[in-house]
């Protein structure tokens, strides 16, 4: 059972007790349901602080988030005073997207075992461009993708690469291998020198992390060139 607030007005709790601010220090799912729901109505009236009518709300449904899904946007409107047609809709919708996420089944992330399969993933993103872009694919210990990100966006020669962005990527993924993709807008399929500076860079960066650089592929309208393929990383 939730404790209950003993201030009416969201001003006089403590910094760490706002729903706001707690969930921007510690997370939502620290939030109690309470809390929760007076993130999404946002606002009570002068009488009542959106504590209070959260509890309220909650109470009038036995305390269950089934119960209160059952209820209507008219029956929430008409029984709870400062709850209007906006209100009412958000707090339903939210439960009707929880319904909905846990009737999904798991997402399957691809497993990138071989330079083929990363060029069949960014295809999509690095074909057909006239300018340089630099991307970077994060694996977990399975070699299933975790995430890619867009690293840069240069010209038609070249495009500049931070090493901190792609290792920060890196560390918020908790990744523990890079496949790196830029592709060559001229066509050509070889590495420039420069490419060959900054994947070792890369490479030696990443490993004080921990973390495995696996890969960079190069695209082309011609196909692909894979560091790794090439016995190169």
């Amino acid at each position: 059972m939730e404790t209950p607030y003993r201030s009416s007005r969201i001003a006089d709790l403590s910094a760490e007790d706002r729903p706001r601010e707690k969930a921007l220090a510690i997370g939502v799912e620290a939030l109690t349901t309470t809390e929760l729901v007076a993130l999404l109505l946002g606002s009570g009236t002068p009488g009542e602080s959106v504590i209070n009518l959260s509890q309220r709300i909650l109470a009038d449904s036995g305390n269950s988030l089934q119960e209160l899904s059952r209820r209507t946007i008219r029956n929430l409107v008409r029984s709870f005073k400062g709850v209007g047609d906006a209100k009412a809709v958000t707090l339903l919708a939210a439960i009707e997207l929880g319904k909905r996420y846990a009737q999904e089944g798991p997402v399957e992330k691809p497993v990138i075992n071989m330079p083929s399969k990363a060029y069949d993933l960014m295809l999509d993103k690095l074909t057909g461009l006239d300018h340089e872009e630099f991307w970077a694919i994060y694996l977990n210990t399975a070699k299933r993708v975790i995430t890619r990100a867009r690293i840069s966006q240069g010209g038609v020669a070249a495009t500049v690469v931070d090493v901190k962005i792609v290792l920060r990527h890196a560390i918020d993924n908790l990744a523990s291998a890079i496949i790196l993709a830029h592709n060559h807008p001229s066509g050509s399929l070889r590495p420039s020198a420069h490419d060959d500076a900054l994947t070792d860079k890369l490479k030696n960066a990443a490993k004080l992390i921990d973390v495995c650089v696996v890969d960079h592929i190069i695209f082309s309208s011609r196909g692909f060139y894979s560091y790794s393929d090439e016995g190169r990383l």
